[in-house]
Order: structure tokens, then sequence, then C-alpha cells
């Protein structure tokens, strides 16, 4: 039964409206109920079998500048281009906050994939979330070979793979709706 106060127009506005926003006042902070409400949503993505895979690390203050110089170590390890590294050590400061989110591995290849289907799942309900609070949030992919100075960073357990990390503040600008291919649809009778 639908509920009433859910409006389908009401979730496909939302929908509709969030974008990838970096343009982050990173001098506010968000308050703890509200970033506790953003990691709470994760876990309410559809998660077969109910393993419960994701992890997630709200890192304030000094600890992004430990996130960034942890992988900023890994990538001049890799011998990665000097400038990219050295932004690497201080881009986690662009934003109050960091969520950082990972998924446990499963004990098969396809548990592992529906693991990480459920968080990335999961991720979606954090930044519509974080839209509908009027934040501005931008899901970042971890840098190529750094997942284990992620998980060390953020204290996960040897068996996660780290998903994102979540850039989250209050927005200094907006973000123009980019144009949008037409959604290819196979009608099958």
């Amino acid at each position: 039964m639908p509920d009433p106060t859910i409006h389908p127009s009401d979730v496909n506005a939302l929908i509709r409206h969030r974008r990838s926003n970096l343009q982050i006042n990173a001098a506010i902070t968000v308050s703890r109920d509200v970033l506790e409400q953003l990691c709470e949503v994760v876990k309410w993505a559809p998660n077969h079998k109910r393993t419960w895979p994701a992890r997630i690390a709200v890192m304030s203050g000094e600890s992004r500048r430990a996130l960034g110089e942890a992988i900023a170590t890994v990538m001049a390890n890799q011998r990665e281009n000097e400038f990219k590294v050295e932004k690497t050590r201080t881009k986690y400061m662009r934003a109050p906050h960091i969520i950082v989110v990972g998924a446990t591995r499963g004990d098969t290849d396809q548990r592992t994939r529906e693991n990480q289907y459920a968080v990335a799942a999961g991720v979606q309900n954090l930044l519509l979330l974080a839209d509908s609070f009027g934040l501005a949030a931008l899901w970042g992919s971890p840098a190529d070979g750094a997942n284990a100075a992620i998980k060390g960073v953020c204290g996960f357990e040897a068996t996660v793979d780290v998903m994102g990390l979540i850039y989250v503040g209050q927005p200094t600008g907006t973000v123009e709706v980019p144009v949008r291919p037409a959604t290819t649809i196979n009608w099958l009778d």
C-alpha cells in the first residue's frame, strides 16, 4: 500500500534535482545529527541476503588531511604525476566532511558484487537525503591502488572495498542541469 504522505512527483523531483556539487564551504560544518541520518539511510538500500555490507567513516577536522596524505603517499609510490600527488594531499580539505563508504566482500564473487551493488544504491540514498537537507555533495572514487591506505585511515576491516569518498557540506553555488541523452528502453511483450 503506498504511503499517502509520499507523493511520486516529490520523489521524482528530488531525484532530478540532485547534482554532484563540489562548490562547498569548507568552513561550515554539518551537524552530527544530519551526518548520522545521511549514514543511516545507506543501509535502507536493497541488500540481497541481508548481509549489511556497508562500512562508513565520517572524516572531519584533521582526519581529512590524514586521508589525503595516505592516498598521496600511495600515488607517489606508484610514480603518479607530482602535481596530482600534491593536489591529493589537500583535496579532502575542500569540504568540512568526507564520508568514506566501503562494502564488505562476500563469501563468493557473486555475493561480493551484490554487496557492492547494495552499497552503491545506499550511497544514492545518502546523496538524495543530503540534497533534501540543502547540502552539496559529491561522490568521488578512491585512487587506484589506495584501498588499503584508505581502509587503514578509516579503521575498516581487511575485507572491505572502498566504494567512494563523499564530500558533504553547505553549498556555495549551484550546478547546472546537464543535458542527458534519451533513455534507451527495449520494450518486450
